[in-house]
């Protein structure tokens, strides 16, 4: 390897990739070009890069070539809005639970909930010996049996959501990520990809821990 014209024998010698000219073999390295791709996870499909079961994993959904690790998580069961991007520091600064990104969802339960319901899933309910809460909770349609509520999280745990509402003994029928921060899923099909505004990019970026 050869940085800056000078001879590197080292492979552990720090370089700057994005200052330093590094070549190996007389092949110039450069840094990948940073993508952040928004993608509408289908139902059934796992956000791991590989699957002991053989199920469908959401890298066969994706356009690119280059490796992007999901940025936070979506169960099998779980739909919606999916980050992924090759930016690691990025991606940090949107899971840390200390920047408070909303994240929303809409969820259809089994139940037809009322206000009491409601304002204690914001108030909040004692599951595993973890307080979950909702920031919001609002109800945003009714059927004979079933509900469609609205959830917003500011701090996600694992599989918050269902455990909420299985402390009620509620089954959850479908639950959506409609929006995270002020980025929302929109109109983009099931299963489709598309690249980030930079201002979207941006946007996400702003949000402080």
């Amino acid at each position: 390897m050869r940085v800056n014209g000078s001879l590197v024998r080292d492979p552990e010698a720090p370089v700057r990739i994005e200052v330093d000219r590094i070549r190996i073999n007389g092949e110039i390295i450069r840094r990948p070009r940073q993508v952040y791709l928004m993608l509408n996870k289908p139902r059934g499909i796992v956000t791991t890069a590989s699957d002991e079961k053989g199920r469908q994993t959401v890298y066969a959904l994706l356009p690119h070539d280059q490796w992007l690790a999901t940025v936070g998580r979506l169960d099998k069961a779980s739909e919606g809005l999916l980050l992924l991007t090759n930016d690691s520091e990025w991606a940090a600064h949107i899971t840390d639970p200390a920047t408070h990104l909303d994240k929303t969802y809409h969820v259809q339960i089994a139940a037809l909930a009322d206000e009491r319901l409601l304002r204690t899933l914001v108030a909040g309910v004692l599951e595993g010996g973890e307080l979950l809460e909702a920031k919001r909770a609002t109800l945003l349609r009714k059927g004979g049996k079933n509900c469609w509520l609205e959830i917003v999280l500011d701090e996600g745990k694992n599989r918050q959501i269902r455990r909420m509402f299985s402390a009620f003994g509620i089954e959850v029928l479908r639950l959506v990520r409609v929006a995270i921060g002020p980025l929302q899923l929109g109109n983009l099909p099931k299963g489709a990809t598309r690249e980030l505004a930079r201002e979207e990019v941006r946007a996400l970026s702003r949000f402080k821990a």
